[in-house]
């Protein structure tokens, strides 16, 4: 069946380019009517202009669909909620919110200076907050809503120099489990989406010969599924290069160890055990690691 998004309101930050600009075509060619934000800066967010985000309008309208530009930093929760707001008194709803807006700012740890770990986290965090904050009650009142956070698989893996970047994308990954928890008798489906591709951001890591299999097109089938009408809820997709794949955190079975003074000796030894990945779940709440622990205590005792 065929995914469309005809009377669906969609809101895409960090829209002006790359990622951003594809999902943004992509929901208008398939009905969306689309806010298309993007504060118009440099790769490590300095400057703004809103003619990134009026030129995707523009191509937008030119396909016969219908968009507006916005320039606010998602950094600024009053301009964002005003930006939320410019979507409502327009199209009267927001039923998809894609949170792509990101920047970089790349060092070893030991070699970053701290302003510029709180910078990328405030954007790619604490952007993705103002953004699913602003929405939450408009989504809520219509009881459905779509929310796609942008992961990484720096965040989900880890990579030499992101680590601001690194923990801002994991964090999305942990704020996603929660929105979908709290969202789901609301008819709010929350997952996350880790891209490979290259984009103004991430072209330089790529070889030349790469660069074609990695366009950002290749990840749109992921975004377009995350946001749809038949969207799973706290699923993390992976897709670069027309392959896709999920990642998910899950808990080993464990073992019980007790309370003794040797318990540290003994977590040591038997840590293999431990991180054994046989029968491994992935939790449908925090409350199941608890649970386990108490299954495996009972089962001592």
């Amino acid at each position: 069946m065929s995914i469309q998004f005809k009377g669906r309101v969609a809101i895409v930050t960090g829209a002006g380019g790359g990622l951003g600009r594809q999902h943004a075509l992509a929901l208008a060619a398939r009905g969306a009517k689309v806010l298309v934000n993007d504060l118009g800066g440099a790769v490590d967010g300095t400057g703004g202009s809103v003619s990134a985000a009026q030129a995707v309008v523009d191509e937008i309208r030119a396909a016969g669909g219908e968009a507006l530009a916005n320039g606010a930093s998602v950094t600024d929760f009053a301009a964002v909620q005003a930006m939320v707001q410019q979507a409502i008194d327009a199209w009267g709803r927001v039923d998809i919110l894609v949170n792509n807006a990101g920047i970089l700012r790349d060092k070893s740890f030991a070699k970053m200076d701290v302003a510029d770990f709180r910078t990328v986290v405030e954007v790619h965090l604490m952007g993705a907050v103002h953004c699913c904050k602003a929405v939450w009650p408009h989504m809520v009142a219509q009881q459905y809503g779509r929310i796609v956070m942008t992961t990484s698989s720096s965040g989900l893996f880890g990579n030499f120099g992101q680590t601001n970047y690194g923990a801002a994308k994991l964090a999305l990954v942990g704020l996603m489990q929660t929105l979908a928890i709290e969202g789901e008798r609301q008819g709010i489906r929350v997952n996350s989406l880790a891209p490979t591709a290259a984009t103004r951001m991430t072209e330089d890591l790529f070889p030349a010969d790469m660069l074609p299999a990695f366009g950002p097109h290749n990840v749109v089938p992921a975004m377009l599924v995350l946001a749809s009408e038949g969207a799973p809820t706290r699923t993390t997709l992976c897709a670069g290069a027309g392959g896709f794949e999920a990642a998910h955190i899950t808990l080993t079975q464990g073992v019980y160890i007790g309370d003794g003074p040797d318990a540290p000796e003994q977590l040591a030894e038997r840590l293999a055990e431990v991180t054994d990945r046989a029968g491994e779940v992935v939790p449908g709440s925090g409350a199941v690691q608890g649970a386990n622990e108490l299954r495996l205590a009972r089962s001592a005792s």
